[in-house]
């Protein structure tokens, strides 16, 4: 009898599958939307794809008399600077650390119990301290994002390299490597991918806390613009901006993914 565990869709179907849910939520809001503006010609809650495809026109391709800027283009160019620039140093921290936590066991022990410690303070709550003791400005939301996600990547990437087979540490020492050269030429190219992985599953919390930071204190953002615009129930702003920010993200992961299949194909043929 052929079981439902073992049924593995692919190609088209698995394309099919994987769009269905999201069609049928798109159905079920063009639905409820156009339910509400028949009762009531002027309702924002739910504004129809017309609308919000008119506010994006505007927002995305209009220049702002105030600014002189394309608000969504100028928007989206400053949070995926902070955004990148918290990524790109967690990402460095996430591999010295976790790299030195999982080989050296003097370093795991003296120093595991504070990145658990870190790991769980929601960062949220140190985002007034970061105000308090950074100010205002990039510093803080680029630190958020560092606080948020980094000790997540670090425990992350210390479990892989204490998951490695321990008979190839053994014999890269009977060999003569040095500290130094098992952790650049044994472990390093067998965490990478795993690396990719982490920085994938930190996108959606780094996010989080980029929104928040900006939401609280900006004059550009995604985030900023959310929080700016909800105050006159700018539905029809809100609602794409939060679809560009879903699209940004699978961007994000796409081209990490991506990278990760051409740089590390082993990696995912071991995965099956």
């Amino acid at each position: 009898m052929r079981r439902l565990v073992n049924i593995t869709p692919k190609g088209g179907l698995a394309f099919v599958l994987g769009s269905l849910p999201l069609m049928a939520a798109f159905l079920v809001y063009v639905h409820a939307a156009t339910l509400r503006h028949a009762a009531n010609a002027a309702d924002k809650v739910l504004p129809t794809l017309s609308q919000m495809a008119a506010s994006f026109a505007k927002m995305a391709f209009t220049q702002d008399p105030m600014t002189g800027h394309v608000l969504m283009v100028a928007d989206t160019l400053a949070s995926l600077q902070r955004l990148g620039l918290g990524i790109l140093i967690s990402t460095v921290l996430a591999l010295v650390i976790g790299m030195a936590l999982g080989i050296v066991p003097l370093v795991r022990a003296s120093f595991s119990p504070f990145v658990a410690t870190l790991a769980v303070i929601p960062p949220i709550a140190v985002l007034p301290i970061l105000f308090i003791a950074f100010g205002l400005g990039e510093t803080s939301k680029v630190i958020l994002i560092i606080i948020g996600i980094t000790p997540f990547m670090v425990r992350d990437l210390a479990a892989c390299v204490a998951a490695l087979p321990s008979e190839q540490i053994v014999k890269a020492q009977t060999l003569g490597a040095s500290t130094w050269q098992l952790a650049i030429r044994v472990v390093l190219p067998q965490i990478l991918p795993r690396l990719i992985d982490s920085v994938r599953l930190s996108l959606g919390p780094a996010w989080v806390f980029l929104i928040s930071a900006e939401a609280i204190a900006s004059d550009v953002g995604l985030g900023y613009r959310i929080f700016l615009v909800r105050r006159y129930l700018a539905m029809d702003i809100i609602l794409p901006y939060v679809a560009w920010i879903a699209i940004l993200a699978l961007m994000m992961d796409f081209v990490l993914r991506a990278l990760s299949r051409e740089s590390f194909p082993w990696a995912h043929r071991k995965a099956g």
